[in-house]
């Protein structure tokens, strides 16, 4: 896990951004300090009104970068000028907004917080069903903080689910360092058994299940497709890490899936749901990663096209065996990142595109947006947007019908039918 420092700069619209990169960090078991001095990673959510402006924010990123081991820059400046801050030959990575929390979690495990405890934030309620995991990732420090999986009985989470759902959340969000091998400690995975309780307690929420590693799903990838096919509580949606499309480089990562178990999840998800999200994670650049390995992570990202991808340019985390390897040039790392990132937005971008004209039944209005706008997510966890909300009477918590009116690369437009 990751000590991080954030400053924001400019708008509402930056400091709504800024909310949602802190909630994902917070979710993955990162935690913020007081200032850069003391953090691991530091992140500049930029302005650009005017040209004061751009000159005091290449100041702060240029004092962030020595401050820091890592710095992301993200926000107007980041998107509208970005080569601004490679001119001024500043040591940071320039993200778009959604992509900073990915970045900060190197390709790793989330970390769930030491006690585990649920947490209500708005309508969403975070869940924490286990810690620890059954990886050995060989660019992972998050298994020296958290050990093997721990599970806790089906009974107790489901009533933490419960007190959640009764305390005003309508959305559950699954979480642990890898959710797929929930009761492997106890001799059999039973996320599937746990996912049934839960979605039984009776209500209108819904439930997102975090991060499960393809390996620990393949072996109940039917059960678990199931009950996600048989329970409306579920968001139709799996976060299945792939991270390389070459089973020499997952080798090397020491990752316990091949590339035709991933295949086969999709495939069996694929059969079982009709209208279904999948999301993924790519490393690129890791120290071993050939042009033949990188083709072939482009060729698997094209052949299962999911629709969230994280894509992350490996750096060495300490006391990890991947950082006593010969690493990468950073140059080769950029402009894999940017093969496949260009890739992941046309793909991501497609499936917004046919959900044009379309009618969401039941769909979850999660949190505010910006400008009097609210965010949304359907079925498949796909994010629908709703301008103008308060015309609609439209707030947190409210399940509506939306018709789909336009999209854009990571999101939709709705408006209520």
């Amino acid at each position: 896990m990751a000590r991080y420092h954030i400053e924001t700069y400019g708008c509402t619209s930056n400091r709504g951004e800024s909310r949602e990169i802190e909630r994902r960090l917070r979710d993955a078991g990162h935690y913020r300090v007081d200032g850069p001095d003391e953090a691991d990673v530091a992140i500049l959510n930029s302005c650009t009104v005017v040209e004061k402006t751009e000159r005091n924010m290449l100041r702060r990123a240029e004092e962030l970068a020595t401050e820091t081991a890592d710095l992301f820059i993200t926000g107007c400046m980041a998107l509208a000028q970005g080569e601004e801050f490679a001119r001024a030959d500043i040591d940071g990575r320039v993200l778009h907004w959604d992509e900073v929390p990915e970045a900060v979690t190197n390709g790793e495990c989330p970390t769930t917080t030491p006690d585990a405890d649920p947490v209500l934030d708005g309508v969403v309620g975070i869940l924490p069903i286990a810690r620890g995991c059954m990886s050995d990732c060989s660019y992972c420090i998050t298994k020296q903080a958290t050990g093997k999986i721990d599970s806790p009985p089906i009974e107790e989470n489901v009533e933490k689910a419960r007190a959640l759902i009764h305390a005003g959340a309508k959305e559950i969000r699954i979480t642990g360092q890898d959710t797929g091998v929930y009761g492997w400690d106890t001799g059999e995975r039973v996320l599937h058994e746990l996912l049934e309780r839960i979605c039984a307690i009776g209500g209108e929420f819904r439930v997102r299940v975090g991060m499960a590693n393809p390996k620990g799903v393949h072996g109940i990838r039917g059960e678990l497709a199931t009950v996600f096919a048989e329970n409306d509580e579920l968001y139709d949606f799996l976060h299945a890490p792939v991270q390389s499309g070459s089973d020499d480089v997952l080798g090397d990562m020491r990752r316990q899936h091949q590339v035709a178990e991933y295949v086969e999840v999709v495939e069996t998800f694929d059969d079982i749901l009709g209208y279904w999200t999948l999301s993924t994670d790519f490393i690129v650049g890791f120290p071993t990663e050939t042009d033949r390995d990188h083709a072939q992570s482009m060729a698997l990202l094209r052949e299962t096209r999911p629709e969230k991808v994280n894509v992350t340019r490996f750096s060495k985390r300490p006391g990890t065996d991947a950082a006593d390897m010969k690493g990468l040039g950073g140059t080769l790392k950029k402009e894999r990142s940017k093969e496949m990132s260009a890739a992941k937005r046309d793909i991501v971008g497609d499936a917004y595109a046919e959900m044009v004209g379309e009618v969401r039944e039941d769909v979850l209005v999660v949190e505010d947006g910006t400008a009097d706008s609210v965010k949304c997510r359907d079925s498949a966890y796909r994010q629908l947007i709703v301008r103008n909300a308060s015309e609609y009477g439209l707030e947190p918590g409210d399940f509506v019908d939306l018709e789909v009116t336009a999209h854009e690369t990571m999101y939709a437009f709705g408006e209520p039918v």
